[in-house]
């Protein structure tokens, strides 16, 4: 699987737009697209970007939900009523919508953050913060990747 590692930070220009990292959109190539999902974290203040065929994948359990339940509306509602679908230009730049720059509270510039299948972009403070509370939370509760078919982790 691929997956998307490393933090970049780029600048959000005057028109919203930010290069997309060349590690990631090498990722996204090795995927075989380059369509991006971008939507706002209900978790955290950060923009999430999907791959398109993996968010179309993680949507696809939707269809367990019962279909007048309150559950698939809060989820669908969650999970599509904010989101964008993307392509980097030629110069592998996107352009941001307004409410996803206010709910990340970005200005000038942009920290990307490779989160395995996906990435998120952050105001850069934010960003450094939540993974050290990320760092601090594994600690604490001694997380560990569980072991593969393999054996080994």
């Amino acid at each position: 699987m691929t997956h998307f590692m490393g933090t970049f930070t780029g600048k959000l220009d005057r028109k919203g737009r930010v290069s997309v990292p060349a590690a990631f959109r090498a990722a996204l190539e090795r995927l075989g697209t380059q369509d991006i999902i971008l939507r706002s974290s209900h978790r955290d203040t950060c923009v999430e970007a999907w791959p398109q065929p993996i968010f179309e994948t993680m949507a696809a359990g939707l269809e367990q939900l019962d279909v007048f339940s309150d559950n698939l509306d809060d989820l669908s509602l969650s999970l599509f009523a904010g989101a964008y679908p993307l392509r980097p230009d030629g110069e592998g730049r996107v352009v941001l919508p307004e409410d996803l720059i206010a709910h990340a509270g970005l200005t000038e510039a942009v920290t990307f953050l490779g989160a395995g299948r996906a990435f998120q972009l952050w105001e850069p403070e934010a960003a450094r913060q939540r993974v050290e509370l990320a760092r601090q939370r594994a600690r604490d509760r001694a997380l560990t990747v569980p072991a593969t078919a393999g054996g080994r982790t």
